[in-house]
């Protein structure tokens, strides 16, 4: 490997700084290019009608002759979700552990590209080249099996990506963290460390994912009648622990819940959880069995109006019903965002009767690292150069504090942008310049298609509604032959401003018949009389700027 061919190296998120969700980051020399993850993330509350968000990778497209391989470190949405959208772009090897991969073949089935991808597996202990570039892992606690750290061996020193971590000192699978490994990295010289931010704020340690075990194990003794557990479909770790407690029970589970269900078909199959066959019944049979042997697991722990939780809560699901008597566990902690929806949600289930159990019973641990963590992954790796990424700016922020305590030179600490980037020359970093990055928006089978205008389009029409004005003008007259027609939807209840209407509609006649006069005659000089005059008179009326959308015919 020539140093003098490599001797560049640029590092840049396209996704996963300043945000939660949609991680993507990037670690490019002369000759290749190297993406780790390909996250999705769910949109924000103005994004209206948008399905999901991907980071925009056209710099990636433009540069696809050196883009060598997607490196996954787990199977959360926020790292995989993204990878049906890349791979028709640029279809390059993939990466991944098994349960990672099993994941993600999955979501490639459903977008009809499982047969044209070509995915890798890997393991803890794998290592390989990537174009020019040696490539090894070790194992990280997280909230779902089988998730790895990334080590690049660089010519001028490793990059660590850590992917999202913990340090788990009770593991439900019994994998601990490979500090063996990081040790041996931190002795070996890190260049850079990419490391994640979520919990940065958080100070001490996060709980281990087997407290959680014990608090859901109480919620089972205690409850009497059917019991709901709502967590996360991916969060593997947690699901067995509900089928260990349910077990202990003697209860049945019923799973309700496309995703879930689909999921946990994967895990079993792939031997990530133990269970026999028949602990599970179909929901037909939940109301056949008492109260006391029913557990039902399904999605909706963050408050979605059209999970499973939310339609079994307002009686909108075909076979299951939450009564009084319930009792709901919500084994997830809100994504920022979703506070509203999930205290919508607890609220309703109250005033049904159910018994909700979430927050302060042990019911959840973070499957990130708190501050005490991050610092001893900071300890342990010694990096010349820091990066904290996967998390809000503040997030960022506060991670980079924590490197500075434990003795990394605050100009080596770069709160990096979406988009800029760090370039590493003879092991010296600077900032270097921008790619281009962003948001593309999904909507149905959409991609891309929905920008800032159609957003705020959305917007307008949510905000003050839409007015459509339908007229026909007579070529052989050159007057109007029939209307204005004013149709309003949600501006104003028509039959309760007829006046208002009516003076719109003259003040329309007027406004053409003036045009008519002058022989103005282009239509879209027409329309653009039309919006004018109706919303300098709309707005002086009703402080409202409905969209006005003028429809003219000739005959």
């Amino acid at each position: 490997m020539a140093k003098e061919a490599l001797n560049n190296i640029r590092v840049f998120a396209l996704g996963g700084v300043g945000e939660i969700g949609k991680n993507m980051y990037v670690v490019e020399t002369d000759e290749d290019i190297v993406m780790l993850d390909a996250g999705l993330m769910f949109p924000e509350d103005d994004m209206l009608g948008v399905d999901i968000v991907i980071p925009d990778i056209s710099y990636i497209v433009q540069n696809k002759d050196r883009f060598r391989a997607i490196i996954l470190t787990h199977g959360h949405e926020d790292h995989i979700g993204a990878l049906p959208y890349i791979l028709r772009k640029v279809n390059v090897p993939v990466y991944g552990t098994k349960l990672t991969l099993g994941l993600v073949e999955d979501h490639l089935k459903e977008k009809g590209l499982h047969k044209k991808s070509d995915l890798r597996m890997i393991d803890r202990n794998s290592k390989m080249t990537v174009g020019n570039l040696p490539i090894s892992f070790f194992h990280t606690n997280h909230s779902i099996p089988d998730s790895v750290g990334v080590v690049i061996e660089s010519p001028q020193g490793l990059i660590v990506y850590t992917g999202d971590f913990k340090f788990d000192q009770r593991p439900v699978d019994g994998q601990f963290i490979d500090i063996d490994k990081l040790s041996q990295l931190g002795k070996k010289g890190v260049l850079c460390l990419l490391s994640d931010s979520t919990n940065a704020e958080r100070p001490g340690i996060t709980p281990s994912e087997t407290t959680t075990g014990q608090g859901i194990k109480e919620v089972f003794q205690e409850a009497e009648g059917r019991i709901i557990v709502t967590t996360f479909a991916s969060n593997i770790h947690r699901i067995q622990q509900v089928i260990d407690a349910a077990m202990k029970q003697n209860r049945k589970i019923a799973i309700v819940g496309h995703t879930m269900s689909k999921v946990i078909d994967i895990a079993r199959q792939l031997g990530y959880l133990d269970s026999p066959d028949e602990l599970f019944i179909d929901t037909e049979k939940v109301n056949e069995l008492p109260s006391s042997e029913v557990t039902i697991l399904c999605t909706g722990s963050q408050g979605e109006p059209m999970s499973a939780l939310a339609r079994m809560a307002k009686g909108a699901h075909r076979q299951i019903t939450i009564e009084k008597g319930d009792t709901v566990i919500i084994a997830a902690n809100p994504i920022p965002g979703n506070e509203k929806s999930v205290s919508r949600i607890i609220d309703f289930l109250y005033r049904i009767g159910a018994e909700v159990v979430y927050g302060e019973r042990n019911v959840h641990a973070s499957g990130h690292g708190s501050q005490e963590e991050l610092m001893l992954m900071l300890n342990i790796l010694k990096p010349d150069y820091f990066i904290p990424v996967h998390g809000e700016y503040r997030m960022q922020y506060a991670h980079g504090e924590l490197a500075e305590l434990v003795g990394v030179q605050r100009e080596h600490i770069y709160l990096i942008e979406k988009g800029e980037c760090i370039e590493f020359t003879d092991g010296k970093a600077r900032q270097s310049g921008k790619v281009p990055s962003g948001n593309v928006l999904i909507d149905g089978l959409g991609v891309g298609d929905v920008g800032n205008i159609v957003l705020r389009d959305r917007r307008l029409l949510s905000e003050d509604g839409i007015l459509v004005v339908v007229v026909t003008l007579s070529k052989k007259t050159k007057g109007i032959a029939s209307g204005p027609d004013i149709i309003s939807r949600g501006f104003v209840y028509v039959r309760e401003s007829e006046e208002l209407l009516q003076e719109a509609n003259k003040r329309v006649s007027a406004t053409l018949e003036k045009c008519m006069q002058e022989n103005i005659n282009e239509w879209s000089t027409l329309k653009s009389s039309i919006r004018d005059v109706l919303s300098r008179y709309l707005y002086e009326k009703t402080k409202r700027r409905p969209m006005i959308l003028p429809i003219i015919m000739e005959v």
